[in-house]
């Protein structure tokens, strides 16, 4: 039995309805199984799949799914394709009874993990590079408050005006 890569499982992850997902066909094909078939358990075991574990595509959401990957082999599919998330993957193991399922879902349950380090350290990134640029637009007015300073500094003093008129002195 081959192995599958981390790689080719983070492909499959798709990102729907703000969650990370894996369709029912591509994990009937890393299953090694029909789509059919996957479905059937799945359906079997109804009880074990909440909406937060497994969900079915609207048409809408399919139609988009499809122009995003271009997948014209879906042409044939009569029914929307499921979308199982993190927990309904793992579930699927207790569903299907084939050490390939078992090696498959430790596989996927790695990507998974992986896939939650990557976003995590995007996340801390994106958040020193939020605090960075605050900081920079506080010393873009501070700067902008010297160069000020500098500016009235170079100007010369207004002379004060002569009067023309009587002076005390004058008399």
């Amino acid at each position: 039995m081959t192995l599958i890569s981390v790689e080719k499982i983070e492909s499959k992850i798709l990102f729907i309805r703000g969650e990370k997902v894996m369709m029912d066909r591509d994990l009937a094909g890393l299953y090694q199984v029909p789509t059919r078939r996957l479905n059937e358990q799945v359906k079997r075991n109804i009880r074990r799949f909440p909406g937060d574990f497994m969900f079915q595509l609207t048409r809408k959401e399919f139609k988009i799914l499809k122009s995003q990957f271009a997948i014209s082999s879906w042409g044939g599919t009569r029914k929307l394709p499921y979308a199982f998330t993190e927990q309904g993957v793992a579930m699927l193991s207790s569903v299907l009874h084939s050490e390939r399922a078992v090696q498959v879902n430790i596989a996927i349950m790695r990507a998974f993990v992986k896939l939650r380090q990557i976003l995590s350290t995007h996340k801390e990134l994106a958040h020193k590079l939020e605090q960075l640029e605050r900081k920079i637009e506080k010393h873009d007015e501070e700067i902008r408050v010297i160069f000020e300073a500098i500016r009235q500094l170079m100007t010369p003093p207004e002379k004060p005006k002569r009067r023309i008129g009587f002076h005390p002195h004058n008399d």
